[in-house]
């Protein structure tokens, strides 16, 4: 069923409110008055509503039930991923946000390619926030997350080793099985993931991760693209926590 995410605001009275550029997506997708589509506004609370007319402004549903979103898990997780190059990023963002990932921050590396400076960074992480929006629509999500960004790897790993699981995901580690890692931690209801750029970290970067309280983690053998070790680490929690 199509989905439409507006601000609460904008509900009231048993009637959702939407803006010009929704309205442009119902009219696209040819929905017509008296059918039915799914508002969220945006905290985790879904709205079945049907069609009642188009506006000047944009269009106004009729509210037939409000109930929680059944997108959202259990945990909060934070995907900390490294400034990668191409459309790598992009397609981390999408994935993410589909297996549930509800922000996701990005950050400089020692062995980053990419390195953009302030004006492009704003201008890519506003294309990865529209991004998120999307696939927050397409996989049914409650909320969209965010994507942002911070100005250093120390800055990085600062907020994600405050998370209930504090995961680092290291190419060098061979000790502690990510399985091992979330299972050790049965009650987490916040985890971290912190994955490198194509280069991987520095060791000195893992020694810092570690003293910082992260749990460095092996996702096995194999090496892993800077897109695809998000991906994995996040589907491994999800799976784990019996969000998958």
């Amino acid at each position: 069923m199509p989905r439409f995410f507006i601000a609460a605001s904008n509900i009231f009275g048993g009637i959702a409110y939407i803006n010009s550029r929704d309205a442009e997506h119902i009219k696209a997708l040819r929905i017509r008055q008296g059918e039915a589509f799914t508002v969220c506004d945006g905290s985790g609370n879904d709205y079945s509503c049907v069609l009642t007319k188009m506006t000047e402004d944009g269009a106004e549903a009729e509210i037939l039930e409000k109930k929680p979103s059944d997108g959202e898990p259990s945990v909060y997780c934070t995907v900390f991923a490294a400034f990668s190059k191409g459309d790598r990023m992009e397609t981390a963002v999408q994935k993410c946000v589909e297996l549930g990932a509800a922000h996701i921050v990005l950050f400089p590396s020692a062995r980053c390619v990419s390195r953009p400076d302030e004006k492009s960074l704003i201008k890519k992480t506003s294309r990865l926030q529209l991004i998120a929006e999307e696939a927050a629509k397409q996989s049914g999500r409650g909320i969209i997350p965010a994507v942002s960004a911070v100005q250093s790897f120390e800055a990085a790993v600062k907020l994600a080793a405050a998370a209930d699981l504090p995961l680092f995901c290291y190419e060098d580690e061979r000790e502690l099985p990510i399985k091992t890692a979330i299972e050790s931690k049965p009650d987490a209801k916040t985890v971290s993931i912190v994955t490198g750029p194509e280069g991987g970290f520095e060791p000195s970067e893992a020694r810092y991760a570690a003293g910082a309280g992260m749990m460095s983690v092996t996702m096995g053998p194999r090496i892993l693209r800077c897109e695809t070790a998000p991906i994995i680490a996040l589907t491994a929690v999800m799976l784990l926590t019996g969000n998958l």
